[in-house]
């Protein structure tokens, strides 16, 4: 997007509002108090005592509820604003909006959680939301949220995972630079994944187990006479990844030092495949499961960030896409991945995204498409909003600032902004 900082930020919030299409003013407002409130979001019905909000409490529910936001052209807004001197590189995870209590709230669904526990296992009952982020090669946790769907418990997790990256590489464009990479961590299936996105103009990069076994083309001719019969061989050697003695020489290499990992070697084999059975995604796939091919990549770091008990500082990446990997880009992305986590935990614990107690899976995903306006609001307004530190913090220069302190300047920036919602209409007559 061309223009100013303050000209960017004042069209996305322009085109924010005509993504409204039922009840606009007051989602707008909605969205514009849980910006400006000073602490942590806990409490909708609160952000009513919010300047921002010129309308009763009760417009906060009703807004979520009778609401509707045209999510495509949210979707393109999104695009639109997004940060194109990052790289493309995008975060894919899943979150879940827990409500284990919320026993009628239809379309829940059981999902793991590492900080919830439901009758001793790290489980609850709620909406999973996918997540595809743009990240950044700055030591930040800034991210750029392009698209956000849920995902209902009857649906295959492959298919809408599919579904979703090819919905942002369409939006993307054949002009959007580098083909862009979507990295994925374990728990998601990247060689089903990588077949079903063949045809897409985008690369997969995936985490992959320590034990994965993979093959080699089969040689041209197998070693027995030509007239004997027989099916010929599917798979070639064999390669397993905690077997060094399985490894042939790498087809490509890469050494890099970087100050938080120390000496960084990367190795990569390429051509490899798995041998897949009729299960899972091809259980109902005919004749014989294809033959997907894809680089092994092993990153392997002097040290870590901080001190662990763990002793293993070996990372295996499954890549798949056009061409060859670019493994500086490779080995970056992964890491850069975890930025999403800070994304996932600034939602949830300072903006409220988890906070509402509504009914229905919808008024979730108003809520929730109101969250990411919000988060891209944010990071437009990072270069326009002064350091507006407590008193126990360090003080930081603007390309430093914090999500969460940027939120602190956002209210003063609001006065110079204006707003494009319409005020609200008295329901009674004067006097």
């Amino acid at each position: 997007m061309e223009g100013t900082a303050h000209e960017q930020l004042a069209r996305f919030r322009a085109g924010l509002h005509r993504c409204l299409t039922r009840w606009p003013d007051a989602l707008f407002e909605l969205a514009d108090a849980a910006l400006c409130t000073p602490a942590p979001l806990h409490s909708v019905p609160a952000l009513s005592l919010e300047p921002e909000f010129r309308r009763s409490h009760g417009s906060l529910y009703k807004a979520l509820a009778n609401g509707a936001i045209d999510t495509d052209r949210l979707d393109q807004l999104l695009v639109t604003h997004r940060p194109l001197d990052w790289p493309n590189v995008f975060a894919v995870d899943a979150s879940t909006w827990d409500r284990c209590d919320a026993e009628t709230s239809p379309e829940r669904g059981f999902y793991y959680s590492a900080s919830k526990h439901s009758a001793g296992q790290p489980i609850v009952a709620g909406w999973c939301y996918q997540w595809i982020c743009q990240l950044n090669w700055a030591p930040d946790s800034w991210t750029a949220p392009l698209d956000v769907r849920r995902i209902p418990p009857a649906t295959d997790m492959t298919t809408a995972t599919v579904a979703q990256v090819r919905g942002v590489v369409e939006r993307l464009g054949n002009t959007s630079g580098d083909v862009p990479l979507f990295v994925f961590d374990a728990g998601y299936d990247p060689i089903a994944v990588g077949h079903e996105l063949v045809d897409e103009r985008c690369e997969v990069l995936c985490r992959i187990r320590d034990d994965r076994v993979f093959y080699t083309d089969p040689p041209p001719r197998p070693n027995r006479p030509a007239h004997t019969g027989g099916r010929p061989p599917r798979h070639g050697t064999r390669f397993k990844c905690s077997d060094r003695s399985t490894w042939p020489e790498p087809d490509d290499t890469l050494t890099d030092d970087d100050s938080r990992y120390g000496t960084i070697c990367v190795s990569a084999w390429h051509d490899l495949h798995p041998r897949l059975l009729h299960r899972g995604h091809w259980a109902n796939f005919d004749g014989d499961p294809p033959i997907v091919r894809g680089t092994v990549i092993r990153v392997q770091v002097e040290h870590l960030p901080k001190p662990t008990a763990r002793a293993t500082k070996t990372l295996w990446l499954w890549w798949s896409g056009p061409d060859r990997p670019d493994l500086d880009r490779a080995w970056r992305g992964y890491l850069r991945r975890f930025d999403i986590e800070h994304t996932f935990r600034f939602a949830k614990n300072t903006l409220g995204w988890t906070a509402p107690s509504i009914c229905t899976p919808e008024q979730a995903d108003r809520w929730t498409a109101l969250i990411v306006a919000m988060l891209t609001q944010l990071r437009l307004a990072r270069h326009l909003v002064a350091d507006l530190r407590l008193p126990w913090e360090r003080p930081l220069t603007p390309t430093r600032l914090t999500p969460a302190r940027v939120r602190r300047g956002f209210r003063r920036l609001t006065a110079h902004l204006g707003t494009p919602a319409n005020p609200p209409k008295p329901s009674r007559a004067g006097p």
